[in-house]
């Protein structure tokens, strides 16, 4: 199969091309030729006004409920939503049944991924079984192929056993992922804590339930000369302490979901549960320190934070409704949304350069012999997300049936 792309801009930092607008064939997963008014015969021509290509989009967190949770999301429906969204490369949390936290289950998660156009990368667990008590086989796990560790959705909140896994991925130059929530903090909380919460009259999460355990974490990293990656930063403060951190030379990073770019809390006023995330929705202000985050450096990547839930985890009473929003196949569209006047070549270092770097993923690049891992996408053209089009199992998005802008293209098939 082969594709011949015209007149496509290429945004690609290591690239010779970075910056020209050219042609590009495509054969059998492979870039054959890349010139101005290429003539090849091809099975498909694909040309838009605005087309732009570049590395393959890294996803660094989002979750495929498999195995255990099927009916949510499986690993063939998040891949195909993956590559809807223009994601090559999908790293996914180990919050399945069981859980991530041996090499037997890591290898079968592996297995699932094993022939799909997005290539799955999965986080080992960091405590067995997810409990926060013992670690888990991580040496073994990284063996596998663990590309990183974390407990996904359940934030270490033990700072002893937090200290003994930053040492212990040392040895073999590891990385840690946090989704900073102080569980104490943030117990009974439904949505951020504020003004907001009072007027709908439901229990709040402060900002310090985050910016609190961004602190400890921040001083074990101190201490033990580690890697440490906060996904979720939702918060000024947060951003504040990561930004000083990173002028003293600690090796941390973090990355920021799209919806909590785009939506505030105000998006709570109807109680529709398709709002409530982890960590909550904040203020436009936290927004806007967000945004302004992408443009300084303290944020270095995208997480989708892509958490599929099904009919009887999200419709019903606010306070009962499970936690969490697809946005795989949307991504992009609220990237440019939140963040209209950030050029294209800092959406691609967020979401491709930058996570290729921090999690040791291969580097992707546009040249005549290189691999097809690259995408392609329109940040002008519209499209609506609809329901008979949509990849993911998950119903809980709520852009279905919307006009969105900002297109990814498949080459799947070239």
């Amino acid at each position: 199969m082969s594709l011949l792309i015209r007149n496509v801009y290429i945004s690609d930092p290591l690239s010779e091309h970075n910056g020209r607008k050219t042609d590009i064939l495509i054969r059998n997963g492979s870039i054959v030729s890349i010139g101005e008014g290429l003539e090849e015969k091809a099975d498909t021509v694909l040309e838009g006004a605005q087309l732009h290509a570049s590395p393959g989009w890294v996803d660094v967190l989002a979750d495929y409920c498999d195995p255990g949770y099927e009916h949510r999301e499986s690993v063939d429906s998040g891949l195909r939503a993956a590559a809807a969204g223009g994601f090559t490369d999908v790293m996914v949390v180990p919050n399945t049944q069981p859980a991530i936290a041996t090499k037997s289950v890591l290898e079968y998660v592996q297995g699932k991924g094993a022939g799909h156009a997005t290539k799955l990368h999965v986080i080992g667990a960091i405590s067995r079984n997810l409990e926060g008590k013992d670690l888990a086989e991580m040496m073994d796990m990284h063996h596998s192929g663990a590309v990183a560790f974390s407990d996904g959705w359940q934030a270490l909140q033990h700072a002893g056993l937090m200290l003994k896994a930053m040492e212990y991925v040392k040895a073999f130059d590891g990385i840690l992922v946090q989704l900073p929530i102080y569980a104490s903090l943030a117990q009974g909380g439904l949505m951020n804590e504020g003004e907001t919460s009072l007027r709908l009259g439901m229990s709040g999460i402060p900002n310090i339930a985050e910016s609190l355990l961004v602190q400890r974490d921040i001083e074990l990293l101190r201490y033990t000369g580690s890697r440490i990656h906060f996904s979720g930063i939702s918060t000024p403060e947060s951003l504040s302490l990561i930004r000083a951190a990173k002028q003293e030379g600690l090796d941390v990073t973090c990355s920021v979901t799209p919806y909590h770019l785009y939506f505030t809390e105000e998006a709570l006023q109807q109680y529709d549960s398709v709002y409530k995330v982890e960590p909550p929705l904040r203020t436009e202000a936290d927004r806007l320190a967000l945004v302004a985050a992408l443009s300084d450096g303290t944020i270095d990547c995208i997480a989708t934070h892509h958490r599929p839930q099904d009919w009887d985890g999200k419709v019903k009473e606010f306070e009962y409704a499970q936690p969490g929003m697809i946005g795989q196949e949307t991504c992009f569209a609220m990237l440019r949304a939140a963040a209209p006047d950030l050029p294209v070549s800092r959406w691609v270092e967020l979401l491709s350069v930058n996570p290729r770097k921090i999690f040791g993923l291969p580097q992707a690049t546009i040249a005549e012999g290189a691999a097809a891992t690259l995408t392609l996408f329109d940040p002008e053209a519209t499209w609506v997300y609809e329901v008979a089009g949509k990849h993911s199992l998950g119903i809980n998005s709520p852009w279905i049936g919307k006009t969105l802008t900002g297109k990814i293209y498949s080459i799947e098939k070239a």
